[in-house]
């Protein structure tokens, strides 16, 4: 077996989505700097799994007809879970799914309005493989996984499904639309830090800044892109209760309705680079990253909030602060992180074996677990913390649990045989194969009576069949596995 410290794991856990034969061997023996050096400089071209769908050796996808990612919400999310599977880019993904739940779109309203193709690739479109070159939501969290936030914050407010979920493509000077200035601040920046005519301010600021179809109507080629409409945008100067340059000034200028796109440029330069939105970013990276059990560490939160400021909120040297930080090193912080369902699945196809099972029987029990990808509940995103963990969520656990230990059976018994000459040993193989603390006394008794029980252990072919399957089982639907 390759050879990895508990730091590394530790690390793949956080940074990725667990610890499967493809980071056991890319990884093996390696240091944890090698690691996060490797995770951080991550190539785009290089990290582009998609070729490998549908090939022998990954996990398979299934679909009505061709597979149409760009255009079908279900295959969209299978391609997602697939590239959460297998991507040798794992920190490209899990910075997306954060910012997934950090600009929280649901698919659902977007398709009530554009219809469902549209909605598919507004959520979800690769621009190298859709006619119109269409980009996704999810693929610009891909682009700006690690980029620059002040420059992510200005994509996502031109983003078509942006526009749509926040009602963007409503905003004139006419009527004023609210929603998207709220967001912008209280969820996407620096939080509940303003007052109710900066929100009035803020959606005067954003008139405009509409929508538009490109390509011919009727084509493969037609998409909705950003627009900005001078004729809808209110020219007056704007007023806010915080400083917007760094004069101090709190007011946006008059402007001509051609050059009024610099009203929402100006305004989301300063909510970037806020004191308050560091503060706020670097907490929701204690969470994801760090410790969702413990209370934040208030010298981590202004160190990493520094390290944001300092950086002109470059989100590489963030995550590269918060991954190095002595709080991550901390032995007492592994396993104080909560699983998501879309951390739990791909970590669980990782590392108990996918062969002949299909990303699409994943996910409607996500679903009953509580999640499902491009939909989240509401503009807070999902719920974080122990709610995961209701009965019914975790009874949910532990039956995809049971569904893949059974599929995969016979790949288990293959590979759990050269490691179950004793009870001891196969429940050993098991634990460290999945990467779960060292069981209590009692809960490695419980496994070795387990192995143990219907006969004296042999170790035959039978045998291991059964109880190797069974141990991958209990510990994959374990309390202990939903904790990364």
């Amino acid at each position: 077996m390759a050879s990895l410290s508990p730091l590394v794991e530790h690390l793949l856990r956080r940074a990725g989505f667990g610890v499967g034969a493809a980071e056991a061997s890319r990884y093996n023996r390696l240091s944890f700097l090698s690691v996060l050096d490797d995770l951080l400089n991550f190539d785009p071209a290089e990290s582009d799994v998609d070729a490998h769908i549908g090939t022998p050796g990954y996990v398979g996808i299934t679909t009505a007809g061709q597979f149409s990612p760009n255009q079908v919400i279900n295959d969209a999310r299978q391609r997602w879970l697939f590239r959460l599977v297998h991507s040798p880019a794992p920190l490209q993904e899990k910075m997306a799914l954060l910012w997934h739940q950090h600009f929280a779109t649901a698919y659902s309203k977007v398709q009530s309005i554009v219809g469902a193709t549209d909605a598919t690739r507004m959520m979800a479109a690769k621009p190298s493989d859709d006619p119109g070159q269409a980009r996704g939501q999810l693929e610009l969290f891909r682009q700006f996984a690690l980029g620059n936030f002040r420059d992510l914050l200005l994509e996502v407010a031109k983003d078509p499904a942006m526009l749509v979920w926040l009602d963007g493509r409503l905003n004139t000077k006419a009527n004023p639309q609210e929603n998207f200035g709220r967001e912008l601040m209280e969820l996407f920046t620096f939080g509940l830090n303003y007052v109710e005519a900066d929100v009035y301010a803020a959606a005067r600021v954003f008139t405009g800044w509409n929508m538009t179809t490109t390509g011919t109507r009727g084509t493969a080629s037609a998409y909705y892109a950003f627009n900005y409409n001078p004729a809808a945008h209110e020219t007056s100067s704007k007023t806010f209760s915080f400083p917007i340059y760094p004069n101090g000034s709190k007011t946006i200028p008059a402007r001509s309705s051609t050059g009024g796109l610099q009203d929402g440029i100006d305004l989301i330069n300063a909510l970037a680079m806020h004191p308050e939105t560091a503060q706020r970013l670097a907490g929701k990276l204690w969470t994801w990253f760090v410790d969702e059990v413990s209370a934040p560490d208030d010298a981590f939160i202004q160190s990493i909030a520094n390290v944001y400021l300092q950086s002109g909120a470059d989100m590489k040297t963030v995550v590269q602060a918060v991954l190095s930080s002595h709080q991550f090193l901390d032995t007492g912080r592994y396993f104080h992180r909560y699983a998501w369902p879309a951390e739990f699945v791909p970590r669980a196809l990782k590392e108990v074996g996918y062969l002949g099972f299909s990303v699409n029987d994943a996910l409607t029990p996500m679903v009953n677990m509580g999640q499902q990808l491009f939909e989240p509940p509401d503009v807070a995103g999902w719920e974080l913390g122990p709610g995961w963990f209701s009965t019914g969520r975790m009874l949910a656990r532990m039956n995809f649990a049971a569904q893949l230990a059974t599929n995969q059976r016979f790949a288990l018994r293959d590979l759990s045989k050269p490691y179950a000459l004793t009870p001891e040993s196969l429940v050993s193989f098991v634990v460290d194969t999945l990467n779960v603390p060292s069981p209590a006394s009692d809960v490695y008794s419980a496994l070795t009576n387990y192995v143990r029980s219907g006969g004296t252990w042999s170790a035959s072919d039978a045998q291991v069949l059964v109880k190797a399957g069974g141990l991958f089982h209990l510990v994959v639907g374990s309390g202990d596995y939903q904790f990364l």
